[in-house]
Formats: C-alpha cells, sequence, structure tokens
C-alpha cells in the first residue's frame, strides 16, 4: 500500500481505485495537452502496411524514448481526430496505445496502456453491441461490429507500473479494438469476407481527411 502512495507522486502516474483500476477521468484535458504539445504529429500507416497485419513486440525499456512516443502518438491522434491510437498506426512496432475517448455516460477517459491483454469474460456478463466501428487505418470506412459492451484491459503505464483499466460501451470497443491493433488484427478483419470488401470499397472512394503514409 505504501509502495502505491509513493508510485502516485511520480508525474504521469495515475491514481487507481478501491478495486485496482486506473482513474483515468480527472484533469483530462490538462493531461492530454501536456502529451500532446510535447509531441510531433505523424502519419497514419494504412491496411496493407506489414507493420499493422503483425503482432507487435512487447514495450521492455520504459525510458525517454517511449514517452517521446507516447507523446506523438497523442499529437498524432489528435490531428486525426481519433479516440483511440495504437504505435504501429504510426509505423512503430512496439505494443502500446493511448486513447482519449468517453464511455456509455459521456465521461472522458484518457490514458496509456503498455502491453496490453484484454481480460476474458465470463459468459453471463458478455452482452455484444453490434454499433458502428471504424479506424484511423482504414480511412472513412465504417461497418457494424459485434463487440462486447464492457471490457477490461491490464498491462503498463509509460513508467512500467502495472495498471488496469476498465470502460462501457463505445470506451469499451476502444479498448478491444486498440489490443487488437497491436496482435495484428484489424476490425476488418473481424467482419465477414462481404462487409470487409464493402469497408475497403469506402476507404478506396473517399479521402482521409488526416496526413496517410501511402503503401508501396
Amino acid at each position: 500500500m505504501a509502495q502505491q502512495d509513493t508510485d502516485q507522486q511520480h508525474v504521469g502516474v495515475l491514481p487507481v481505485d478501491d478495486e485496482g483500476f486506473v482513474i483515468d477521468t480527472e484533469d483530462c484535458e490538462e493531461r492530454e495537452q501536456a502529451y500532446r504539445e510535447r509531441g510531433t504529429s505523424r502519419p497514419i500507416t494504412v491496411v496493407g502496411n506489414p507493420v499493422l497485419h503483425k503482432e507487435c513486440q512487447d514495450v521492455t525499456e520504459f525510458d525517454d524514448e517511449l514517452r517521446k512516443l507516447v507523446d506523438d502518438m497523442f499529437a498524432s491522434q489528435r490531428t486525426a481526430e481519433g479516440v483511440g491510437l495504437a504505435a504501429n498506426q504510426i509505423g512503430v512496432d512496439r505494443k502500446v496505445f493511448v486513447y482519449d475517448c468517453p464511455d456509455d455516460e459521456g465521461v472522458r477517459h484518457v490514458g496509456v496502456v503498455c502491453n496490453p491483454k484484454l481480460v476474458e469474460l465470463p459468459a453471463e456478463r458478455r452482452r455484444l453491441d453490434d454499433s458502428n466501428e471504424g479506424c484511423l487505418s482504414v480511412p472513412t470506412a465504417y461497418m457494424p461490429l459485434a463487440r462486447p459492451d464492457y471490457a477490461e484491459v491490464t498491462g503498463q503505464d509509460e513508467h512500467g507500473n502495472p495498471i488496469k483499466v476498465r470502460g462501457t460501451g463505445y470506451f469499451a470497443r476502444c479498448l478491444q479494438h486498440e489490443t487488437d491493433h497491436l496482435y495484428g488484427y484489424l476490425y476488418i478483419d473481424r467482419l465477414s469476407k462481404r462487409d470487409r470488401k464493402d469497408a475497403l470499397r469506402q476507404m478506396a472512394e473517399n479521402e482521409p481527411r488526416y496526413p496517410v503514409v501511402p503503401n508501396d
């Protein structure tokens, strides 16, 4: 318990609630702005880029290089007007994602997760939500995809401290979507062949509103 209190005095370490989940709903605007203003926006990699289609490497060094990556990810996420961004979406082969996303009640959540793992939910807690889903790496395309409306993720923060994050509704979808990215899956990989083809057609017919890395 004392160790936890000490850790929370470090800059950037989020407090936790009585169940051990991070409290990522406080000072969201200030925290996101601080990350973003330190960072440099990078273009988004799109479907077909090899870095998106394989499992990323674990984060093992929680150093200034990682923190610079996190800052750049927040800057890139804001430029693209996204609610979540995985490192491979800016071409970096590391298991880390950032988020700035509302939950089912419209409460804003801002945070960082390294080496995320989704917690397997018991059947009685798996209520599916088949809302539309989109992805910065499949720009301008949206398709319905059933996912559980509640999610828990374990991992580490950018300082290497163990963390747990949970979310409902749209935020639950975000946690699942970004974790998928780091294991080489895009949301369109979970669609039927017909729906995947439709999503790729949408992408081909429209122009992204943010800078992307063209595939060779």
